[in-house]
């Protein structure tokens, strides 16, 4: 019911927010003249699948986990696509594929092996990877890769539609914050 539910509301999605879409493909061209990012990462027992966001750092970006990321490499479109978490939106295209589910575990990059172990370890890669899920609304990102996977094999333990519903709601609400970057202090190195 859950991939129905995917199907439906990822095709709704992409309709209503084609102009949308179309203004801020616009924009990201004019920003740093590559609107799309596409990054490989984990997905489904552990299958490789080309994850697709709006580009909200400069490209020729370092390819790293969210939480290791630069914070002077987010353009000031990407600051807005980030706090509005529009850059999500192209994410529907991979879950009309069936690559991913609007709700489950964030997916992971692959040079991320000790939250992939715990994963692995846990049974979460049974699951498509989500746009959104526990983990999310909670604010756990992929710094702490052993609360992750428990809290993302919690999630899978307990979803049904109610749940799936529920933290679509949250998330579109603004509940949450999911992967963020880490702000560093002058005096870091």
């Amino acid at each position: 019911m859950i991939r129905v539910l995917d199907v439906i509301f990822s095709v709704i999605g992409l309709v209503l927010a084609l102009p949308l879409l179309a203004v801020l493909l616009l924009l990201g061209f004019l920003d740093t003249g590559s609107p799309l990012f596409r990054q490989v990462r984990v997905g489904r027992h552990q299958k490789p699948f080309t994850l697709v966001k709006f580009r909200t750092m400069r490209p020729n970006t370092a390819s790293v986990a969210t939480h290791l990321a630069n914070p002077a490499d987010i353009t000031r479109l990407g600051h807005f696509l980030r706090r509005t978490k529009l850059d999500e939106l192209p994410q529907l295209w991979n879950v009309l594929r069936g690559e991913m589910s609007l709700v489950g575990p964030r997916p992971c990059l692959f040079s991320q092996t000790e939250l992939i172990a715990e994963r692995a370890r846990r049974g979460v890669f049974d699951a498509r990877p989500g746009i959104t899920g526990l983990a999310q609304i909670r604010g756990i990102d992929m710094s702490a890769p052993k609360l992750l996977a428990e809290t993302d094999q919690q999630m899978l333990a307990t979803l049904s539609v109610a749940s799936y519903l529920k933290y679509i709601a949250m998330t579109v609400l603004g509940k949450g914050a999911g992967d963020r970057i880490q702000w560093r202090n002058d005096g870091d190195a």
